[in-house]
């Protein structure tokens, strides 16, 4: 059964279900028009047009899970109060379990958004200080769930006090004592308390404070992780890095998987969520972790482009996996599928030939430059910059045109077999590990000055510089415009 078929399939979750737990929240938003200045003081008026509550915080995970097929049970707390009662009726309405929440005298956790001309003006937030929670019935009401044996539970921190040490000790023990994976999404720099847990997913930033490091340009990730890791007795941790995927901890090792799919960026508030929940979803179909995140990746691709918090659905992640099958995009590898298919095109003797670039608004002499070298081997494998090294290369107006674009145009040309996208300023560590026969950069380059000239002489392979078509660049195009 393919992954497709499967996620068609509801995860063949039959009679399984997932325990979530974790911070309450109501999301409101007000959304309106902005004309003038209030003469009352220097802020602006916002005309109301309309409002809208949504699922916010672990709920949000929760509703991830649902619109995947899957039931879910959400465990947290709220208030006895008008907005407790507007959560309850709106993850009702979303067909997820409210046995696990219990009510307490303080307020549900709500944020107001006041949005005027699509720019968030203010934001109000009603919540509770953690001092003030009381988490025994809470406790109580999690094991009597986790007795009906969930086949995951995710701990879903938004580090407003639910998620105490003690909590989270009492539902990791538990899980565990039952052989059920926990998965956490963790908050600010305790992470002792999420000790023994199957894995954590940090982003990027969390990471960092958790590890206590400061990062520079040349910063090694792999040490602290692997040691936190260790200190956590986990089996992984996936690191998110948004436009730069997910970073996978696992064993002895660190592995990027590249961001796949991202649109337009409208909003990256409940990403993390979407990638935790669509984790969690194939976790429960029994796939192997790295296919987990690869799918993960392609759903926080989908929510990203939408605004506000928004799950993700079933149809949409099939419906945009299943273009992703498209003959074309087969092309656009990550690491480990390309490092598949170099190691066939080795076998049949086939000479492989490497370039790379930005390919910014692909013109004449992009498509010109990539015939000539395709013409010097049997396969050409094209390394493309990835947004945030285009920008570091090329300025902060620069690219135009988005990664995962420019990947789907470059694939339907004749002339290219495999693209990877990379994130690095240059392509060094793909040059050794693909091992190409041939090298290939553009006549303005000496030999000597192209990246991996040295490399190449260990396996006897070369560098060929093919001449450009001159007044033919992204420069001049992006001046004409202007």
């Amino acid at each position: 059964m393919s992954e497709i078929d499967i996620i068609k399939n509801k995860f063949n979750v039959q009679k399984k279900w997932a325990l979530v737990v974790g911070d309450l929240m109501l999301d409101r938003y007000l959304i309106g028009s902005v004309s003038r200045i209030s003469p009352e003081a220097p802020v602006p008026v916002v005309r109301l047009k309309e409002s809208f509550d949504r699922i916010g915080g672990s709920g949000n995970v929760a509703a991830n899970l649902a619109q995947l097929g899957i039931k879910t049970i959400l465990a947290g707390q709220i208030g006895d109060d008008v907005d407790g009662k507007k959560l309850l009726d709106i993850l009702k309405k979303n067909h997820i379990g409210v046995d696990g929440i219990v009510k307490d005298k303080n307020p549900t956790t709500t944020k107001t958004r006041i949005i005027g001309e699509h720019q968030q003006m203010m934001r109000i937030d009603q919540e509770a200080t953690a001092d003030l929670i009381d988490s025994k019935p809470l406790i109580k009401r999690i094991s009597t769930l986790l007795n009906k044996k969930p086949s995951i539970v995710i701990l879903s921190d938004y580090a407003k006090g639910v998620l105490s040490e003690v909590l989270c000790q009492h539902v990791i023990k538990l899980a565990k004592s039952k052989k059920i994976p926990v998965l956490v999404d963790p908050k600010g720099i305790n992470y002792s308390k999420y000790k023994n847990a199957t894995a954590i997913t940090p982003n990027k930033k969390e990471a960092i404070e958790a590890c206590h490091i400061h990062v520079t340009k040349n910063t090694n990730f792999l040490t602290p992780l692997l040691k936190l890791k260790k200190s956590l007795n986990l089996q992984f941790i996936a690191m998110t890095k948004g436009e730069d995927g997910i970073d996978l901890i696992q064993k002895n090792t660190i592995k990027n998987l590249p961001a796949v799919n991202q649109q337009q960026v409208f909003d990256v508030s409940g990403a993390g969520d979407t990638v935790i929940a669509t984790l969690a979803a194939c976790m429960i179909a029994k796939m192997p972790i790295e296919t987990c995140l690869n799918i993960a990746n392609v759903a926080a691709g989908i929510v990203i482009g939408k605004l506000g918090t928004i799950p993700i659905t079933l149809q949409n992640l099939i419906e945009t996996l299943s273009s992703k099958h498209s003959e074309q995009e087969k092309k656009i590898h990550s690491l480990s599928g390309l490092m598949e298919q170099v190691l066939i095109w080795k076998k049949q003797k086939k000479k492989i030939v490497f370039t790379n670039g930005c390919f910014d608004i692909l013109h004449a002499g992009h498509v010109t430059y990539l015939e000539k070298a395709k013409k010097l081997g049997d396969v050409l494998i094209l390394a493309l910059n990835s947004d945030s090294s285009v920008t570091k290369l090329k300025g902060k107006s620069r690219p135009v045109i988005h990664q995962e674009d420019r990947a789907r145009v470059l694939s339907a040309l004749s002339s290219v077999d495999s693209i990877i996208i990379f994130s690095e300023t240059t392509p060094l560590h793909l040059i050794k590990k693909i091992q190409p026969d041939i090298l290939v950069k553009g006549s303005d380059y000496k030999k000597n000055q192209v990246v991996g000239h040295q490399e190449l002489k260990k396996w006897h392979g070369k560098v060929e510089l093919v001449s450009v078509v001159p007044g033919r660049s992204t420069s001049a195009i992006l001046k004409k415009i202007s």
